[in-house]
């Protein structure tokens, strides 16, 4: 584990070397937009550096059927730091760019983002080598600076969010069609994998932007991703909490199934925005192949959600573009004065069922409420309730809220 020491000083080497570039042919421009950004007159240098940090306190309770299969909760309340990150990013002569992002959360320093990268490769069109996240699933692909909920639904706990490899990526017909695939070492969520031996993921997506017009506030987007991957420890798991972090409790999981030869998973995404409102659902199918005849040789497992959110201030979501998906909610008026800052309500279901074969991991479905507020473009209030139903076991309720900035 690296120290914070050891990454301050990264960071300062980072900039040292970004600024020192062509120091004597360039001048070099600061402006806050969104964020602290640097960048030279002829635009072949940019610096961009910021961070973010999530306030979360919840409230839980679960009816007297879970508490018999389950025993009674612990704690019925909590609070975290959910995230506490900070990044640079950047890029050199024009066509370099780098990302180094790192975590302080959970008293604990994880990286995130670690990536080289270059631009305008003809027909490849963009590259990255180093830790990045696969290209799978829209919902994880949008930053959780920009969610819709505090969490995201039962899909994240399919498998990791990044990966160590290398990623291509690249639109294609003026941005309607875009492609990406990968190649990845590791098998987990770390930045570092250094028994890979013949643990690999193969992952690749396709979408479309059948609609797009800017001026008009109109985007429909659909998507097909496919991973094949190979553990190295021939081992995979599911397990998922009610949509709130701050629950203890994972009250449906698969358990530990070995001897693993290879997974797959299939993906389908699908998002609408029609100025104020918008729908988001994915579908998403993970096989798991054992080899094993006896007493089975493949399980299959699924979830799936759909949400809709409306702005009552009528502000609209913002898709950045098919790797990165949704994007920055610009209130028309911030918070302060005679503003008012941005109001949005959001409904989501999701359902997660982890039962096939000799597995009985149980089925799980979810209903959230969602309001946040933007106070402007950096800072946001969320408050979600989360109804969460375990099948044939008993219900829970988490009322949590989120103080969120990001620059």
């Amino acid at each position: 584990m690296l120290s914070k020491n050891y990454l301050f000083f990264i960071f300062l080497l980072i900039h040292f070397v970004v600024f020192s570039q062509e120091k004597s042919k360039n001048s070099f421009g600061f402006k806050w937009d969104k964020g602290f950004k640097i960048e030279s007159a002829d635009k072949q240098f940019k610096l961009k550096f910021g961070g973010r940090m999530m306030i979360d306190y919840a409230f839980f309770s679960q009816d007297n059927n879970l508490d018999i299969a389950f025993n009674p909760l612990t704690t019925t309340s909590g609070t975290e730091l959910r995230r506490a990150r900070i990044f640079t990013s950047g890029t050199l002569y024009g066509n370099v760019d780098y990302k180094f992002s790192v975590d302080f959360a959970g008293n604990q320093t994880t990286i995130k983002d670690a990536y080289i990268g270059l631009k305008n490769i003809s027909f490849f069109g963009n590259v990255r080598i180093g830790h990045v996240k696969e290209p799978f699933r829209l919902d994880v692909l949008t930053s959780s600076k920009y969610m819709t909920f505090m969490e995201r639904s039962f899909i994240d706990d399919f498998m990791q969010t990044r990966n160590n490899g290398i990623v291509f990526f690249n639109d294609y017909f003026d941005h309607k069609v875009s492609i990406q695939a990968g190649y990845f070492l590791n098998e987990d969520n770390s930045s570092d994998d250094k028994a890979a031996n013949k643990g690999y993921a193969i992952t690749g997506r396709i979408t479309s932007l059948l609609i797009n017009n800017i001026e008009q506030k109109e985007l429909l987007h659909i998507g097909f991703a496919y991973t094949n991957r190979k553990s190295t420890s021939k081992e995979y798991r599911i397990e998922s909490r009610p949509e709130g972090h701050l629950s203890r409790l994972k009250y449906i999981s698969t358990g530990p199934i070995s001897s693993v030869k290879n997974i797959n998973m299939l993906n389908f995404e699908t998002a609408f925005v029609k100025n104020s409102f918008s729908f988001q659902s994915e579908y998403l199918t993970a096989k798991i192949n054992t080899g094993i005849l006896i007493p089975i040789d493949s399980y299959t497992f699924s979830t799936y959600y759909g949400e809709v959110s409306y702005f009552l201030t009528g502000e609209s979501r913002r898709f950045k573009n098919s790797y990165e998906g949704f994007g920055r909610v610009n209130p028309k008026n911030n918070y302060g004065k005679n503003g008012s800052g941005a109001w949005e309500i959001a409904l989501r279901y999701s359902n997660s069922d982890l039962n096939d074969g000799d597995i009985f991991g149980g089925e799980q479905t979810d209903i959230v409420l969602g309001l946040n507020w933007y106070l402007n473009p950096s800072t946001r209030f969320m408050l979600n309730n989360v109804f969460a139903d375990v099948k044939n076991k008993g219900k829970v309720n988490i009322f949590q809220f989120r103080f969120q900035i990001d620059f």
